[in-house]
């Protein structure tokens, strides 16, 4: 199977031996961040640095002049990753001979947020959420869309994974975060996902539920979960929390409103790329799902994009949905998470890869290639080898 290592530009600036290393794994491919949030990440076997702290959301090259007068517009990096920190390391790891394909991040952004405050979901008690971007409004969506065709087309980059093109909600590891103390469970996160903003509430309207009754229903149903009820999982305990009416109305709207966003976001990518220039999507086929793998359709994203990328850290099952869809070329790629000390099992990975065939993925994903220990590294190469 073909397989990609997830790297930041950091990983290998500065490093000389980064790239054979990282080609010594027997990858192919790497997935190199060109847009990312923020972050402190560590660098284990870097010359000059053992943490690299991102201290907030940016583009990893030279901000292009079609900001030029936009309130909203991507920043630049700081010392973490200076000029174009993507260009110098896609180059050396080309040299080394991998496939290099952009990762950008995307519905994800915290100091949009702080700078942009209007531009945040807020819930159904009034709370922003300023690391979650709301995809209904207009400038934010022309926001995403640009940012897209310009982090994914890069110099170099035979490719794309755009991460984060969706609804984004409650469950982010917002710095330290201290939002555990409930067990929400599916239905809950999904209540606490629902956007207040304007254009939200004018899209609630638009599909027969009036914003003020449904932020009123979303507090009535969440106030037993708070006192430590248990909520029922999955879209039934939705709508048993909601009323199936306005549960249905609420997903109606975020559904279409992320699908003209992710349709929007592709042809983007495609008009400003090279012919045979891939865009994956990482994502996850329950639709009414949040995060940085974004809920989609699968049958409507595998007409979209040229694949997904799919979690697969706690087992193989998101992947049989998107596999039902699978046309010829269609590339399902499970990221399997290789950094033992973030819940990874890279002694595992052959037969977590064996797993994911059986489930229909052709490729995989490594997660990730510059915060393994040299222990998880020697794991990959071996795996991979068998493979």
């Amino acid at each position: 199977m073909r397989a990609s290592a997830f790297v930041y530009p950091w990983d290998v600036n500065g490093d000389p031996g980064a790239p054979g290393r990282i080609a010594a794994l027997g990858v192919e491919q790497v997935t190199l961040a060109a847009a990312y949030h923020s972050t402190r990440a560590l660098t284990p076997r870097h010359p000059r640095h053992r943490v690299v702290t991102a201290g907030h959301a940016a583009v990893l090259y030279p901000v292009g002049d079609r900001w030029d007068g936009r309130a909203l517009r991507p920043h630049a990096a700081g010392d973490w990753a200076p000029g174009d920190a993507f260009g110098e390391a896609a180059a050396a790891l080309a040299g080394a001979g991998l496939e290099v394909h952009t990762w950008v991040v995307l519905a994800h952004n915290s100091r949009l947020g702080a700078e942009h405050p209007d531009t945040s979901v807020v819930n159904a008690y009034g709370d922003r959420y300023p690391w979650a971007p709301c995809i209904a409004q207009p400038a934010t969506r022309a926001y995403l869309v640009d940012l897209a065709a310009e982090a994914a087309v890069r110099p170099g980059a035979r490719g794309t994974e755009l991460e984060s093109l969706g609804w984004y909600g409650l469950q982010h590891l917002h710095a330290h975060d201290k939002t555990g103390g409930v067990a929400l469970g599916d239905a809950g996160q999904y209540l606490m996902a629902l956007c207040f903003c304007p254009s939200c509430r004018d899209g609630y309207g638009r599909h027969g539920a009036d914003a003020g009754e449904l932020a009123a229903a979303v507090r009535d149903a969440l106030e037993p979960v708070w006192r430590g009820a248990p909520s029922d999982g999955g879209w039934t305990g939705v709508e048993k929390l909601l009323g199936e009416r306005l549960a249905h109305a609420t997903r109606a709207y975020r559904d279409a409103t992320a699908r003209s966003l992710q349709q929007d976001a592709v042809a983007a990518v495609r008009t400003a790329a090279p012919e045979g220039f891939q865009v994956l999507l990482h994502a996850d086929p329950v639709s009414y799902h949040v995060g940085a793998n974004a809920g989609v359709d699968p049958a409507h994203i595998l007409s979209v994009a040229d694949g997904v990328v799919v979690p697969c850290a706690g087992g193989t099952g998101l992947l049989a949905p998107f596999a039902e869809h699978r046309r010829e070329g269609t590339v399902l790629a499970a990221n399997l998470t290789v950094v033992s000390g973030m819940g990874g099992s890279p002694g595992t990975l052959a037969a977590d890869a064996a797993a994911a065939r059986r489930q229909g993925a052709t490729e995989l994903r490594l997660y990730h290639a510059g915060l393994a220990s040299d222990g998880d590294l020697d794991a990959v190469r071996s795996a991979l080898a068998g493979l």
